[in-house]
This record gives structure tokens, C-alpha cells and sequence, in this order.
């Protein structure tokens, strides 16, 4: 299987350059390697994973506080960048500071990829391709870690971006349960052109409740067969697992995402204050462009109104609640209870000592795959359970309310400033006295039944509710007629006599436009 795998390489690799070289005169010169890696990135050990819409310009900036040495874009879709200018200025938001930086793409078409690089390459160090996206927004579009099983066409997409960008282009892939299909892949984009590797200790079936642990050894076993720089990714909780991580694959940097996200002081070993990260990165959202875009029972009514803020100035509100409930505990004036978690969110107790304040920044840690599976399935005995307690709704006075009640009230929390009771725009009553709302558009301002009535015996139509009784009548009186009545006629004639026929009755108008609708 080796050698046939090879074989095929070497036969995609020379139609590649025969496509590439017919469009490209020269290489571009640009370190390459180790080279790049320690004089274009500054040899970085701290890495910030490229994550979508979430690692934009102000979290990248909060990051690079916090002893982040390289953070790479959110991944941006190719064809979208390269094609439609509102979106790639949308997209592409940087600034002199937030360097070193790599941006990432997906797609699954080599010149379409490559348009899109040439219009980032420069505000950026290098190119990433987004080999390791697991999610079905990825398998419906085939890219990211669904095109790992194409060698083929992965070939011809790094090659080309690799010959024809000034910048080096780099991969971040996901591993096979196979291990040495794993090493030849990695080999593979090493030999196609890619200048740096990260690679995620999982494969692509690992996401979601079934994430589970990824497994550094393969990570190891990769790093002692290639020559290019290397990071690694998975498993990245707090800065212990930064030092582990580095010690058990001898890759030259880490990279973190989930981590990060919970927790943006995690390479410095910090767990910050929450309200502080939080006033911190609003603060950088005022200074740089920004998309708008806690699991305590106590806390539903702040995570509600955070769900609906939709202004900076609202965030901060959010922020300083937070502040005002928790800072007293921190600072030791009084003593904290711990509180009761949401029963919607799944607790895994655990054996080390990983619990924290829930003011403090700190990962979040998932359910093992397998008390996943234990959970689904008590779910599902107990939905098919005819004899289980019903879930019971209260409102904010402790009465107890129906399931439609509350979502009720969330709708009307959402939505504040909505008066209750009434509709967007003033109803009114139909003209003829009945109880219907009449229709806007009707030509007499009454309601439906009402407006037909009306048409049917007075002879009218009414285009705003769409009843068209005297055209219908008039397109019967004109075809009542036919030319078979009237011999010696042509088709023509005898249409033309109706028609004069209909204008003396005042029904002209009426027919000629039944006449061209039909």
C-alpha cells in the first residue's frame, strides 16, 4: 500500500507542475523551513488555533497580552474571500500589531484557493489550509478534514500555493486511526510543498460529546519523521499541559483553542478574574472592528441578558453584575456557598483537583465520550417511560406555570421594551360593522368576506385581496361568442367584433386584459 500511495503521488505531482508551470514564469524566493519558523515567526512555542468567529482581531489582540507568540486569522471560506469583496473586507481585520500572524482558509479547488491567498498575502506571514475541520458545515461543503482521504487533489492545492505565494504555506490536519497512513499523510504535504504542520491529536469522528482525549503518540511518531516545523493541538487545558504536551511529542509549538477560549491568560499559567478578562476584551473590541456576535442557576438571568445585548455599553453592564456578586467572595469579605449548577448542563466530578472558583478563568471540561452515551441513553428510558415526573416550569414568584408560560415570559425578558399585548402595527376593524380586521390593501377598506360580498353583487374587483369578479365576468360575456357562430369570419374578425360588442356594454377595458392574461 506504501508504494502504490507513493506511486500515486509522484504521478499527481508531475501533472501539477506541468498545470503550474504554464502559469507560472518563476518561483518566488522566501525562506522556507526552519528558516522561516525562526526568523519570519520568531521561533513561537505559544500558538492561538484559528477558530471560527471566535479568534477575531480583538481576541487575537487580548491574546497576544497574555503571551500568545503567534495567532492565526478565523478560517475564511476561499471561494467567498476570492469572490466577494464584502465579505473579504468583513473578514480580513488586522493591524501593525497583531504579528506574527497566519491566515487560514478552506475549500477544495486549487486556483480558487490561491486567488484568495494572493489577496491575503500581504497582511500576513504565512498561509494555512484547513485540513482538520470536522464539523457537517465541512463534509456538506468538502473541505477541511473530509478531503484527507484525497491526496490527490491535497497534493495539487498545496503545490500550487506553495509555488506561486510569496508567503510559505502551512497545514493543520487531523490524524488517522491508522498510524502509518497518518505519518505517510503528513509526509505527503511535507513533500507537496506545506512549510509548517500542525497537527490535532484526533480524528475526524472525535468532535462534539464524543470528542474523548487525543493521542500525543501519534503526534510523536510524525514529529520523528518529518523535517519541517511542528505544532501540536488537543488536550491543551492550562499551562501544566502546555510543558507535558511539549516533553511527550517534541513538537516546536503548542497550539490551543477551547482553552483559550475559556481561559485567554492560559500561557501564563494565570486564572484570571472573569470580569476582568471580560472589561479587557471589550475594551480591545472598542479600539478594533469586531462582529456582535457561565452555567450557575443563579446566573440564567445575566447569561439572558448577555444574549440579548447588542451594544458594547450593554456587555459592560453585564460585566460589572458579575463583578458586583462575585468580587466580595474573591476578596474574602464574605463567604462563598457553592451554588447550584444549571441541571441542563452536564457535571463530571472529577478526581484531580481542576475545580475552581466560578469567578475564575478555567477549562471546561468535557464528558468523557462513554457517561455521554450513559446519559443519552438514560434519556431516551426515560422519554419512553409512561409513568416519569413531567419537568415543572416556575415563574419569578415561585407559582408554578405551564411549559408554554415560560417560554412566554423568555420571549417578553428578550424583548423588554416590546409592549405586552399588542401587535406591531394598529388593526383596524372592517367598515361594514363586523368584527374582522379589514385588509390593508383592500380597495374599499373592508375585510375579506365582506369585500367579496360586495364585489358579487355590485360587480367590482379588488386587487388587494386578489377577488376579480367583474374581470371573470366580462372574460365569459367576451368568449360567450365564438367564431364557429359567425360564419365567413377569420379568428381575428370575429374577436375584434366581440371586443367592439363588450365596449358598448362598458366592458372593454375588462376584456382586453383577460384577453392578454390568456
Amino acid at each position: 500500500m506504501l508504494n502504490r500511495s507513493q506511486t500515486e503521488l509522484t504521478t499527481v505531482t508531475a501533472d501539477a507542475n506541468i498545470t503550474i508551470t504554464s502559469n507560472v514564469t518563476t518561483k518566488h524566493s522566501k525562506l522556507e523551513g526552519y528558516e522561516f519558523y525562526h526568523k519570519i515567526l520568531g521561533s513561537p512555542k505559544y500558538i492561538v488555533a484559528p477558530m471560527v468567529d471566535q479568534s477575531e482581531l480583538a481576541w487575537r489582540m487580548l491574546c497576544r497580552k497574555y503571551k500568545a507568540d503567534l495567532c492565526y486569522s478565523p478560517m475564511f471560506h476561499s471561494n467567498l474571500f476570492a469572490k466577494d469583496p464584502k465579505y473579504r473586507k468583513d473578514a480580513l481585520q488586522t493591524c501593525s500589531a497583531d504579528r506574527p500572524l497566519i491566515i487560514q482558509f478552506c475549500g477544495n479547488d486549487a486556483q480558487t484557493m490561491l486567488e484568495a491567498a494572493l489577496l491575503a498575502q500581504d497582511h500576513c506571514e504565512a498561509i494555512d489550509i484547513n485540513l482538520g475541520c470536522p464539523q457537517a458545515i465541512a463534509k456538506r461543503g468538502h473541505y477541511g478534514a473530509f478531503l484527507q482521504d484525497d491526496w490527490n487533489l491535497l497534493s495539487e492545492i498545496v503545490k500550487t500555493l506553495h509555488l506561486n505565494l510569496q508567503v510559505p504555506v502551512t497545514c493543520k490536519i487531523r490524524i488517522f486511526e491508522d498510524r502509518n497512513k497518518t505519518i505517510r499523510y503528513a509526509q505527503m504535504l511535507e513533500k507537496a510543498g506545506c512549510q509548517l504542520l500542525t497537527v490535532h491529536g484526533r480524528t475526524k469522528e472525535q468532535k462534539g460529546p464524543l470528542t474523548g482525549v487525543a493521542d500525543w503518540s501519534y503526534i510523536r511518531d510524525i514529529r520523528e519523521n518529518i523535517k519541517i516545523p511542528m505544532f501540536a493541538n488537543g488536550n491543551i487545558m492550562d499551562l501544566r499541559d502546555v510543558q507535558r504536551c511539549f516533553d511527550e511529542t517534541g513538537v516546536d509549538g503548542v497550539m490551543t483553542a477551547e482553552g483559550n477560549l475559556h481561559n485567554p491568560a492560559l500561557f501564563t499559567g494565570q486564572a484570571a478574574k472573569t470580569w476582568y478578562v471580560a472589561a479587557e476584551y471589550l475594551d480591545y473590541a472598542q479600539r478594533y472592528p469586531c462582529p456582535i456576535s457561565l452555567n450557575l442557576r443563579p446566573n440564567a438571568d445575566l447569561r439572558e441578558e448577555l444574549a440579548v445585548a447588542n451594544e458594547l455599553e450593554k456587555f459592560h453592564r453585564v460585566v460589572q453584575k458579575v463583578q458586583q456578586k462575585y468580587e466580595p467572595y474573591h476578596e474574602g469579605l464574605k463567604p462563598y456557598e457553592k451554588e447550584e449548577f444549571d441541571p441542563s448542563v452536564p457535571i463530571e466530578e472529577h478526581a484531580y483537583n481542576m475545580y475552581l472558583p466560578p469567578w475564575l478563568c478555567q477549562p471546561y471540561i468535557r464528558l468523557s465520550p462513554e457517561i455521554h452515551k450513559q446519559v443519552i441513553a438514560e434519556k431516551a428510558r426515560l422519554a419512553e417511560d409512561p409513568s416519569r415526573e413531567k419537568r415543572q416550569y416556575y415563574d419569578n414568584e415561585g407559582k408554578e406555570i405551564s411549559r408554554k408560560r415560560m417560554k412566554k415570559l423568555r420571549r417578553r425578558f428578550r424583548r423588554p421594551d416590546k409592549p405586552e399585548g399588542k401587535h406591531d402595527r394598529h388593526l383596524e376593524n372592517c367598515q361594514q360593522c363586523c368584527c374582522n380586521p379589514l385588509g390593508f390593501k383592500c380597495t374599499f377598506r373592508l375585510c375579506r368576506i365582506c369585500c367579496r360580498e360586495r364585489c358579487y353583487s355590485e360587480n367590482y374587483d379588488c386587487l388587494g385581496h386578489g377577488i376579480l369578479i367583474k374581470s371573470r365576468r366580462a372574460k365569459a360575456k367576451l368568449f360567450e361568442k365564438t367564431p364557429k357562430d359567425e360564419p365567413g369570419l377569420t379568428d381575428d374578425e370575429a374577436v375584434e367584433n366581440t371586443l367592439e360588442e363588450a365596449n358598448q356594454e362598458g366592458l372593454r377595458t375588462s376584456a382586453l386584459k383577460i384577453t392578454s392574461e390568456s
